[in-house]
This record gives structure tokens, sequence and C-alpha cells, in this order.
């Protein structure tokens, strides 16, 4: 028997599963990678909403990575909503004593409106964070609080990225979904090449709720079966395609399928 390999996702619970590290275990699990989990907050939510917030301790924060760390061999790690400063800084200096290839997921606000992260954290994010990252992965509505400004036109999402990529010092995947069109177009910056594109057609009647941590996660298992970066990015890309083109239906709704097969797992 092949011995699997192990990812970590720090993130928070979604109480609804669509989100979260429900998603990101799920999307481990579909990839063959045995996935791994710290608890940064629990949520009260639905796919339509948010409406309670438990923040976790640092320190128990802490202390579960301190046991994760421990025991397991992990290949590769993706962060979710963190939520707070002092969680960001437990976060990063793990990323950092470890050396664990990292995808951070700067979550801010759900696509229902609910804030993700407490506005005086945007600065702990921006110092400690991103920096220690492999990958970061943000929306254009994140975007556009790191930079300070909107991200309003598809002729600028190569520079946007690339801008991004030098100001962290990091690799920058751009998620191009909230402009509208039928055509998305999310950016991946690396570190001394030039960006490239990866396109997709809009997929309607899908609520897309958690598709973030989906793609997220997706990377992270791939770079944890040994793809290299821009690799798992293309696969990860094609492997959200395919989980929105194969929903799941509940409740008379399509949500993201997060099983669907993977060609090499």
């Amino acid at each position: 028997m092949s011995e699997l390999p192990v990812a970590l996702t720090i993130a928070t619970s979604d109480s609804g599963a669509g989100a979260g590290i429900q998603a990101d275990l799920l999307t481990f699990a579909a990839h063959g990678v045995y996935g791994v989990s710290a608890f940064a907050a629990l949520t009260a939510q639905n796919p339509e909403g948010v409406s309670a917030i438990h923040e976790v301790p640092p320190d128990f924060l802490q202390a579960q990575l301190d046991q994760l760390a421990a025991y397991f061999p992990i290949r590769a790690l993706k962060t979710g909503m963190l939520f707070s400063a002092p969680l960001i800084e437990t976060t990063a200096r793990f990323i950092q004593r470890e050396n664990i290839p990292a995808v951070v997921d700067p979550v801010m606000v759900s696509t229902s409106g609910a804030v993700l992260l407490q506005p005086d954290a945007v600065a702990t994010l921006e110092k400690e964070l991103l920096p220690c990252a492999t990958l970061i992965t943000p929306n254009l509505d994140e975007a556009t609080v790191l930079l300070g400004r909107p991200v309003e036109r598809v002729d600028k999402l190569a520079a946007t990225a690339q801008e991004l990529c030098e100001k962290y010092g990091t690799a920058v995947l751009l998620k191009g979904g909230h402009l509208p069109g039928g055509t998305l177009i999310d950016t991946l910056a690396i570190p001394g090449d030039e960006p490239y594109q990866l396109s997709s057609k809009r997929i309607d009647n899908v609520n897309t709720h958690g598709s973030g941590c989906t793609l997220s996660s997706s990377i992270a298992a791939h770079l944890a079966r040994g793809l290299e970066l821009a690799e798992a990015v293309t696969a990860a890309h094609a492997y959200l395609q395919s989980a929105m083109k194969q929903p799941l239906r509940v409740r008379g709704e399509n949500f993201i399928s997060h099983g669907v097969g993977i060609d090499n797992a």
C-alpha cells in the first residue's frame, strides 16, 4: 500500500460544510491526500449567511499546530479564514518555523457579505503572513484592499497580479471571477516569470460558496503530491471547473462537488 501525502488546512469551520475546513478536507480526500486540520475559529453559517463567529484562543491554535507537526510529515498547507491578528501571527510563525509550502487564501469577506477578517488584522496579514507564503490567492475584492484601489478591468489583471507579486515577494494567483462577463480569467504571477492567465467559462446555476477554499486546497493538495507550483495551479483550476460542472443537488440547489475524480489521484 502506497503512503498518502499529508496536507494541512489552517482555517475555520463552516457549519454548512460548503466552505472552510470542511470543504478543504473533502478536496484533499478527492486528490488522494490525507488531510489534517487546525481550527482558527468556528462559524454558525449556511450558504446564505454567517450569524456568529467564535474565535479560538491563539495558544489553542498553536497547540493544534504543534501536535500535527510533531507527528505528521506535512508536505503542504493552506490557510483560509484566520479572523484576527493574533491568529495570523501564530500561523505565520508556524509556517516560518516548519518551512512548509503554504498557499494563503487571504479571506476577508464571505460571498454573503459577512466580515471574516477583523479590520485591524489586515496590516498583520500583509506584514507577517503574505510574505512567507508560497502562493497567495486573492479575489478582486481582496486585491482592492491590499492595493488600496479597485480592480475593475480585465486588461489590468496581469499587471495587477504582477504588482501584488512584487509587493509581497511571492507568487500570486489573482482570481478574476468577480468581473462581469461570460469568460473568467485568473492570473498567475511568479517572481521572475511573465504572468500567465487561465480562462474558463462562467458556469451558471451553481452556488459558488466555497469556490475559493476549494481552489486553494486543491493547489495545496497538488503541491503535497509533488507538483511544481505552476502545474499545481493549472491542475487545481481544472479541478474547480470539473467540481462546478458536476454539482451536488441539495435542497433544490446546485453546490460545488468536492468528490469529482482526479486524473492523477
